[in-house]
């Protein structure tokens, strides 16, 4: 509704994990931004994930949340990683209108290897492998999958190449994640985790202005510097002024969502819209499982029982079922 459009500057803040839609219609360009506090912290606390580990699921959640909460429908966005690094699996499930959950998988061997040689850049820790964008639409719909090669250093620069090259929108990805260290009430150490983001989209009313010259061919002769396609004024300049933010900027809670969009876009004439709150929560259940084991022969009922219950964890949020084997004739 128009009376929920906001101008940069006015009353009112969105705060820890809620994302910010916003639009600059001085440059076409639309997007969302987010800012993680307890709800990331609880989730990779829950798993109490290495360092580096814990810095790539956290990337995973903040684009997830960007791009999921931007569905206008009911159904889910997940958004995987799966590779031949020590890192193997990243998993970030999102649920409209604003449920998450997410976990990686990692080998402990390898990663402690890559810790003591160095080479823990997302490219390294994720290796060879395909990042894969796939939106649910419900049971009676069918479901839509992009994958495209991990090409890049960074898991912002993966998004970007999936959006070039499956969505053909011109796109923009910043994400950033922060380790805080301070001191609880009673002058312990604690620990905590941040993160943020940032998306930015070209999407002109005008199909025309989003044409580009085909990209170089990579056939030039040799010696012969190929020119590149030439963006639009308004993307350019988008990008010319996202590229000014800093890693700080999208996860400090002094900064905020807010104050973040008015220092980039103030002139242009920047809209927020309503934040969509998100939130830690597992779609498990007690009934999902039992369905589950509903389906398993005689022999695999025998074969889970371990002290005479059949115990499965899930394992997004670390909850433990357990179940009685004769609710499935073992």
């Amino acid at each position: 509704m128009e009376t929920d459009i906001q101008t940069l500057g006015e009353p009112g803040f969105a705060g820890d994990d809620k994302v910010l839609p916003f639009d600059v219609d001085g440059l076409d360009v639309r997007g969302r931004t987010v800012q993680l506090g307890p709800m990331i912290d609880t989730i990779l606390a829950r798993h109490s994930y290495p360092e580096p580990v814990a810095r790539l699921l956290a990337e995973a959640i903040a684009l997830t949340v960007l791009l999921g909460t931007s569905l206008k429908f009911e159904g889910k966005l997940i958004v995987q990683t799966k590779g031949d690094g020590p890192v193997d699996l990243l998993v970030a499930d999102f649920s409209t209108p604003g449920n998450l959950r997410a976990y990686a998988r990692f080998d402990e061997e390898r990663l402690a290897a890559a810790q003591a040689a160095g080479t823990t850049s997302p490219a390294e820790l994720l290796g060879t492998g395909v990042l894969a964008f796939t939106i649910d639409q419900g049971e009676y719909m069918q479901r839509y999958q992009g994958i495209v090669e991990m090409k890049g250093e960074t898991l912002e620069a993966m998004a970007e190449t999936y959006f070039r090259q499956s969505e053909q929108i011109p796109t923009l990805v910043r994400l950033a994640v922060a380790e805080l260290f301070d001191r609880d009430s009673d002058g312990n150490p604690r620990q905590s985790w941040r993160a943020g983001g940032i998306v930015v989209q070209f999407l002109p009313q005008s199909p025309d202005r989003m044409r580009h010259p085909d990209l170089p061919g990579g056939d030039a002769p040799e010696g012969v510097e190929e020119l590149l396609h030439n963006d639009d004024d308004g993307w350019a300049e988008a990008k010319a002024l996202v590229s000014t933010v800093q890693p700080g900027e999208l996860t400090d809670p002094e900064v905020g969502a807010e104050r973040l969009l008015y220092r980039l876009f103030h002139e242009r004439g920047a809209k927020v819209y309503p934040p969509v709150p998100v939130f830690d929560r597992c779609s498990c259940s007690r009934e999902r499982l039992g369905e589950v084991l509903r389906g398993f022969t005689a022999e695999e009922i025998s074969n889970s029982v371990e002290d005479g219950e059949i115990t499965v964890q899930c394992e997004f949020c670390s909850t433990a079922y357990r179940f009685d084997p004769s609710e499935f004739g073992g």
